[in-house]
């Protein structure tokens, strides 16, 4: 029986498996051709103009920058000089003044824009001014308005004393005297402090509308230097005749 025998073609790998080897192949290619021949040559110039070359890290190059060449002479990597106890010391009081300075910047940045976004114009402005300094007017129109009336109070306790020229003041009409002339100095003291108040209000908003002029008229937000922050009293305060920062 005569078989029927027909040359067999070899089998092929498909297309995806041929396209996964020649990726792999190019991998392995680049990573061979990216690995530097050999290991690294350590070089520096020391401050004498000696120039020193190892093959591994120079410790008299410890104080200048140390550059790493690959065999063929390319640059690989720069090592910086190592810092003494000082020089570290020194390093990281700029390093903490610089990121206070960026920090300060980015803070005026914000205070100016949130300083715009509230007082578009200057009538806002200025009704905020009036709003702030509105308590303490009446706080000072209070006082004042107290005085008075202890003033009032006192000349007949001033006329009644005329009776006892030679004599000692009866202890009720000394008690009232002094009572008198203690609630008057108290409030000549909240005049005083009321119009201090008044004085510094109306500064920091003054200082407030200068750098919002330049603001509105374009100048960048963070580009005036420090901030002022205007103050408002509490009306609680007021009362006693103190006053508290916003």
């Amino acid at each position: 029986m005569n078989a029927d025998l027909r040359p067999v073609a070899p089998r092929r790998p498909d297309a995806p498996r041929r396209a996964l080897l020649a990726a792999l192949a190019a991998l392995a290619s680049g990573l061979v051709q990216a690995q530097p021949a050999g290991n690294p040559i350590y070089t520096c110039t020391l401050p004498d103009g000696r120039r020193m070359t190892s093959d591994r890290l120079i410790a008299a190059c410890n104080g200048v920058e140390q550059r790493v060449l690959n065999r063929d002479g390319s640059l690989r990597e720069v090592i910086p000089p190592t810092l003494t106890a000082e020089e570290r010391t020194r390093q990281e009081a700029q390093q903490r003044r610089e990121a206070q300075q960026r920090q300060a910047q980015m803070d005026a940045v914000r205070r100016d824009r949130n300083l715009t976004s509230r007082f578009p114009d200057e009538s806002a402005h200025q009704r905020a001014r009036e709003a702030a300094i509105g308590p303490v007017l009446a706080a000072l129109r209070s006082s004042e308005q107290r005085l008075e009336a202890l003033q009032r109070e006192r000349k007949p306790l001033l006329d009644e004393t005329e009776f006892y020229k030679d004599r000692a003041l009866p202890d009720k009409l000394r008690q009232q005297l002094a009572a008198n002339e203690a609630a008057a100095e108290a409030q000549r003291h909240a005049i005083e402090t009321h119009r201090a108040e008044l004085d510094r209000i109306n500064g920091n908003y003054d200082a407030e509308l200068a750098r919002l002029r330049k603001l509105w008229a374009g100048a960048p937000p963070g580009s005036l230097g420090t901030t002022p922050s205007a103050t408002v009293p509490v009306a609680a305060d007021l009362r006693n005749g103190a006053a508290t920062p916003r």
